[in-house]
């Protein structure tokens, strides 16, 4: 698109968006009452992901511009997602620790319930 052009989006797609966003957060709600175990995480951020990406390309119009804009966003993302998982691989490799020194600080300390 040129500078100052629009885009006008149907009312139909529009309401496919507004409806694949509520089945997603339908999905997220129904997903955080599931113990998936270590999958939990990822189920979250890929539907966190999905429905962001949805709101990027249609309500945002990320899918009606210049393809520059969409290689830069996903250029952005992709580091995003590189430092989250540098993060993330960094809590798991140091959890054992954490959770040894969790326990040694709750020495002597006196809960409502007798724990």
């Amino acid at each position: 698109m040129q500078s100052g052009e629009t885009h006008v989006m149907s009312w139909r797609v529009l309401a496919a968006v507004f409806a694949a966003l509520a089945l997603l957060t339908g999905l997220t709600v129904a997903a955080s009452q599931v113990d998936m175990g270590a999958a939990n995480l990822y189920v979250a951020l890929l539907l966190a992901a999905t429905k962001a990406a949805l709101v990027l390309l249609y309500f945002m119009h990320l899918r009606y511009d210049r393809p520059f804009n969409l290689a830069v966003f996903a250029i952005c993302l992709a580091f995003v997602v590189l430092f989250i998982s540098l993060v993330l691989t960094d809590t798991q490799a140091n959890r054992p620790s954490l959770l040894s020194e969790e326990a040694k600080s709750m020495q002597g300390v006196h809960t409502p319930f007798g724990r």
